[in-house]
């Protein structure tokens, strides 16, 4: 039998673990599609600010049909705004769009004015605790994007569905893919989904 020779050459200084890149999020985003498209949102850093990116929201509202004249919508977990601010672009009568953090409301305030979005509306505070005051059955589209480590998530899904127009549609971003099984709890049953990067993204209605 013929004796194999190692491959490996003893002398090659062994490869480090690349360490793993710090998330920083961009400097700025623009509004994609609409009345408002290429309007600058700045991106602060800030701790678990993650604004949904181009690729995603070009996604998500071309499953939409991009023409949301006369809907009402409703952002939970705002931070930047893009969302909301995309669904306004897109002629939406009413735009809810909540956040807790006091900078990034002034932000979204200031946008919403240098912009005239009388239809969009900025208040402060836990998003879900503003889906409760809403009166049921009178969102078309109701757009959840938590902090990923917040664990908000069912409590979310759990607040939405009361509010849910018929038809109407649930905008969900994770870093979990949610199958049919998992929303049933809630209602609620994916109508399309993808993935991006490490994200994924839900388009859901009720399963009623």
């Amino acid at each position: 039998m013929k004796k194999q020779t190692s491959q490996h050459n003893s002398s090659a200084p062994a490869r480090k673990p690349r360490p793993a890149r710090p998330h920083h999020p961009p400097g700025e985003i623009r509004i994609i599609g609409g009345q408002y498209k290429r309007t600058k949102l700045p991106v602060p850093d800030k701790p678990g600010l993650r604004p949904t990116p181009d690729r995603v929201r070009e996604t998500l509202f071309n499953w939409l049909g991009q023409d949301l004249s006369g809907w009402h919508c409703v952002d939970v977990f705002a931070g930047t705004g893009a969302l909301g601010f995309e669904a306004a672009s897109r002629g939406a009568a009413e735009v809810l769009v909540c956040e807790q953090d006091a900078a990034l409301v002034m932000q979204l305030k200031s946008l919403k004015s240098r912009l005239a979005a009388d239809m969009v509306r900025v208040e402060r505070g836990d998003g879900i605790n503003w889906l409760t005051r809403l009166p049921a059955r009178s969102q078309q589209l109701v757009l959840l994007d938590p902090p990923f480590d917040s664990g908000l998530f069912e409590n979310a899904l759990k607040s939405c569905v009361a509010v849910l127009a018929d038809p109407g549609f649930v905008y969900l971003e994770s870093p979990k893919a949610w199958s049919d099984e998992a929303l049933l709890p809630f209602g609620l049953k994916v109508h399309r989904s993808s993935k991006a990067g490490a994200v994924y993204f839900h388009l859901l209605v009720s399963q009623t």
